[in-house]
Parts: structure tokens; sequence; C-alpha cells
């Protein structure tokens, strides 16, 4: 599976040159997290060659609250974003996320 852990907003702008990306936030002390986190890795297990990136909230909190200064999109958590060209195209919270919505949100759109 590739994911990438980011550490710095410089981890996140290189991450960002993939044409796709799905991105997971998490925090490790939340239960609503543990959860998303357990779809989070049930999808990539069911998607092995889907690139994704990582945040810890708690470790990486300056991380986690600049890529959202960055993309726009307010940060929550947990929290998945899928990021196309760069920019995000869809996202999801909480129990929104889940294995099948993250499956649907990869999908190819016709």
């Amino acid at each position: 599976m590739t994911e990438t852990v980011l550490h710095s907003l410089a981890d996140y702008d290189a991450v960002l040159q993939q044409p796709r990306l799905l991105l997971f936030k998490h925090s490790p002390v939340c239960p609503i997290s543990a959860a998303a986190r357990e779809q989070y890795d049930d999808f990539r297990r069911e998607h092995p060659d889907v690139p994704t990136a990582f945040v810890d909230v708690i470790d990486d909190r300056a991380v986690a609250r600049g890529l959202a200064e960055r993309c726009g999109v307010r940060h929550e958590s947990p929290q998945a974003i899928l990021f196309v060209d760069g920019e995000p195209a869809w996202h999801a919270s909480h129990g929104a996320i889940t294995a099948a919505a993250l499956a649907a949100a990869w999908a190819p759109k016709c």
C-alpha cells in the first residue's frame, strides 16, 4: 500500500504533485476517528494502488491546520479529502468516512 505520512507542509506540497491523492487526517485519541481509520484502512486494503497521505492531527497539528488553510477545506478530524490535480474534489468527515464512500469518491467520474 502506497501511503505517505505527512510531517511538514513541504511533504504535503510534494504529495500533491500526484494527479490524484486521498488524504486522511486522524486523531489517535478519538473513538470516532478510530472507526473512520478502520474504514480508511479497509479501503486501502481493497485499493492497494491508490496513493494516500496520512496526517496525525495530534503529533502534526501544524501540518493539519496548515493544509486546511492551503486547500480551503475547513479542518475536521477525522477527515478524508480527495485531491485531483492538486485541488480538493471531495471531502468527508466523521461517520461519513466509510470504505464504500472512499471507493465511490475515488472511482473515475464519467
